[in-house]
């Protein structure tokens, strides 16, 4: 399987876990020039959330959170800056998240903070 593949099959798992709890999915691979792509852009509760999937079948590259950065977090910071500056509704807040997908185990984290 090429990691495009299995890059889609992690959003798509990703995607399921957030509409079962209660989260609306606004877009998927939003890309902001070269500043880089925001893998979903999902709304709960008047917030905005900016997630970046991480899917792993293994950990022989390291567990799936350990491979966000602060610079793929800066990045996504500049899309979240640029998309909400292009919508018309107003969010009472953004979060930049994450999607861990180990095997069949998946881990959320719904705030990360730099």
């Amino acid at each position: 399987m090429s990691n495009k593949t299995k890059g889609k099959l992690g959003e798509n798992i990703a995607k399921d876990f957030l509409v079962k709890r209660g989260f609306k999915i606004l877009e998927t691979n939003f890309h902001y020039s070269r500043y880089g792509e925001v893998d979903i852009i999902a709304a709960k509760n008047n917030i905005i959330y900016f997630i970046e999937v991480k899917y792993r079948t293994s950990t022989t590259y390291g567990m799936p959170f350990e491979a966000i950065t602060k610079s793929k977090l800066e990045k996504i910071k500049a899309c979240a800056t640029y998309y909400l500056s292009t919508i018309k509704k107003i969010y009472a807040n953004y979060k930049i998240s994450a999607v861990s997908i180990l095997n069949s185990n998946i881990d959320f984290i719904e705030d990360i903070v730099f």
